[in-house]
């Protein structure tokens, strides 16, 4: 692998990574709001990774010419979350159900916060992959001076 292949790859990770953490953003944001524009309490959301092929690039070209199939991350798509709501006694709330009971996400503040450091680590870990391959471009440069 190259470190064009290496940069593209971490250049992929870190915009999915990205994409994760506007989701947790989002969780953590509605983790209160019992109505939504579909009806009932909001839906807990998550990213689905998956490693591609990075299709019509030039990585893509020189791999394949060398036996190599470049991989590249992309979120493949977002899951909602199929557990049941939070029900809560609140016989006052506005969206009370006959019995007093109000449906609450199932969002875990706890769990969120937990994937948002690993999404803030991973980040990170990118970066440094990424400034990694291009120290190693300009020490390659120099040589060639």
């Amino acid at each position: 692998m190259d470190s064009f292949n290496a940069m593209e790859i971490s250049a992929s990770a870190l915009t999915a990574e990205r994409r994760r953490m506007n989701l947790i953003s989002n969780n953590l944001a509605n983790a209160n709001s019992t109505r939504t524009a579909e009806g009932g309490p909001y839906k807990r959301k998550d990213a689905v990774f998956a490693a591609v092929s990075a299709p019509g690039s030039f990585a893509e070209a020189m791999g394949r010419a060398r036996g190599r199939e470049p991989q590249k991350v992309e979120v493949m798509e977002i899951v909602e979350d199929q557990n049941p709501p939070r029900m809560q006694y609140d016989p006052t709330h506005p969206d009370a159900d006959p019995k007093g009971y109000v449906a609450y996400p199932n969002v875990n503040v706890v769990e969120e916060m937990a994937d948002m450091m690993a999404a803030t680590r991973a980040y990170e870990a990118n970066v440094t992959a990424s400034k990694a391959a291009m120290s190693m471009e300009m020490k390659a440069l120099e040589l060639l001076k």
